[in-house]
């Protein structure tokens, strides 16, 4: 389960104050009972009054969330009838609080038939009520269960709407649950052919490289590119590879690891048309910064990004072995002149300085635990300095 989408939860006037140590609210058990007496009442005063309490109960409670867990059905039924939209909006900020972090209620929810109203709150002129739709949908779309019923249902094209043309929260909702989705190999294909990579560049450009939104757009783009379609609107996007780029640079080691993965499908479908609007945004001193800074998958990703955007991708000679700093320099000598050139050579430099001082640490540490016995002349002991 996706647990960064189940941090969404609707807003409540009630302080941390009036909650215990685990977030259950001060005398919860009495106020769990009366809100299912209330929510299962005919009348409607009672069962708005019942909403807006079950929101607040489980804003911060996961015990609420399971006490309250018989409350999903009347409140699904709350979507469905002819009623103020104050009324869908109380029942729907109930319904994302019960699934926030509960696997079963999101289930639930599900199977007591919310997604028709919920996806038909998305087309509402209520922006309100259409943000809440987005915000139930990113939240329902972290259950594995309920990936490829929410994909069967319709609302794809209308999340990548809300993507387009929604509130800046909802846009934000709206990528993260197409994220999830697209987990989902019949998701990615109808998210793939809503031509959705503009508003997700557009996204990209508008938020801050280091946040999750940037993370969850890399991810989404990352998937795309694995389709010759998504890989033509990337790179006719303008601006879009640079996007990429800069998040390769500047965003977190997840999004990093998502935007190297991106270039580098992108680079192995077909090198000979991507290198070079690749190489043209200036990755070179961000693909070097990973080699040694990423994670264990961003590090292989961007050394075998760098062999492909060389001028061969195969290996060089025995008189120029196929090592990280050969395959940077004849990359550099491509583009010299370069302000891109000269920022790659001052960090290859640094990464060769850093490299021999790593070594030489670890020579030392090893000679400290080596008797005189253990040092013969081929000596394990000794190591050759090398960027890895």
């Amino acid at each position: 389960m996706d647990t960064a989408s189940d941090n969404h939860s609707a807003s409540s006037s009630s302080s941390s104050s009036s909650s215990d140590v685990d977030g259950t609210p001060r005398g919860a058990t009495s106020a769990v009972r009366r809100a299912l007496q209330l929510i299962q009442s005919d009348d409607s005063d009672s069962k708005l009054q019942a909403a807006k309490e079950i929101r607040r109960l489980t804003k911060t409670s996961q015990r609420c969330r399971r006490l309250l867990a018989d409350a999903v059905i009347p409140l699904v039924s709350m979507l469905r009838v002819d009623s103020p939209e104050s009324y869908h909006e109380s029942a729907l900020l109930a319904l994302l609080n019960l699934a926030v972090k509960d696997e079963k209620n999101k289930i639930s929810i599900v199977e007591a038939g919310a997604l028709e109203p919920v996806i038909s709150f998305l087309e509402s002129e209520n922006l309100n009520l259409q943000e809440y739709a987005t915000a139930a949908l990113l939240t329902l779309s972290a259950s594995v269960n309920n990936k490829p019923i929410i994909g069967a249902s319709g609302a794809i094209p209308l999340l990548v709407d809300i993507l387009r043309h929604g509130s800046t929260q909802a846009k934000v909702d709206a990528v993260m649950a197409l994220s999830n989705l697209s987990t989902h190999p019949d998701n990615l294909k109808m998210i793939l052919e809503t031509s959705p990579i503009p508003s997700i560049v557009s996204l990209l450009k508008s938020c801050k490289r280091s946040s999750k939104t940037a993370e969850k757009c890399c991810s989404l783009i990352e998937s795309l590119v694995g389709f010759g379609k998504g890989r033509t609107a990337l790179t006719a996007e303008e601006g879009g590879v640079l996007a990429v780029v800069e998040v390769l640079e500047n965003g977190t080691l997840q999004a990093r690891e998502h935007a190297v993965g991106a270039l580098l499908a992108m680079c192995e479908s077909d090198r000979c048309k991507y290198r070079e609007p690749i190489l043209r945004e200036g990755v070179i001193p961000g693909l070097l910064e990973l080699t040694v800074q990423g994670t264990p998958k961003s590090q292989t990703k961007a050394q075998t990004l760098l062999r492909l955007l060389r001028d061969t991708p195969y290996p060089r000679s025995d008189l120029q072995p196929d090592t990280l700093e050969n395959i940077v320099c004849n990359i550099i000598s491509q583009i010299d002149g370069d302000d891109q050139s000269s920022k790659a050579k001052k960090m290859l430099a640094e990464m060769v300085q850093v490299s021999m001082e790593q070594s030489l640490r670890h020579l030392q540490q090893r000679a400290l635990v080596c008797t005189p016995t253990d040092l013969p002349i081929s000596s394990s002991c000794t190591s050759e300095v090398s960027l890895k």
